[in-house]
């Protein structure tokens, strides 16, 4: 979990155009994040589980 003045930071304009950071919408995270989904990996594999993600389903073969 991302502690609440690093949300509140990132939310803000960045000064600078590289001080973008994308982070998770679920818990803040900033590492292992999914654009596509707006995810970190870890919210994006429970997401998946629940099947609250259409299309993505568990590999097997």
């Amino acid at each position: 979990m991302a502690k609440t003045s690093q949300r509140v930071k990132s939310a803000r304009p960045p000064r600078k155009s590289t001080q973008h950071r994308n982070r998770c919408n679920l818990c803040g995270r900033a590492r292992a994040y999914y654009r596509k989904f707006q995810v970190c990996r870890i919210c994006f594999r429970n997401m998946a589980h629940r099947g609250e993600i259409p299309g993505v389903r568990k590999a097997s073969w």
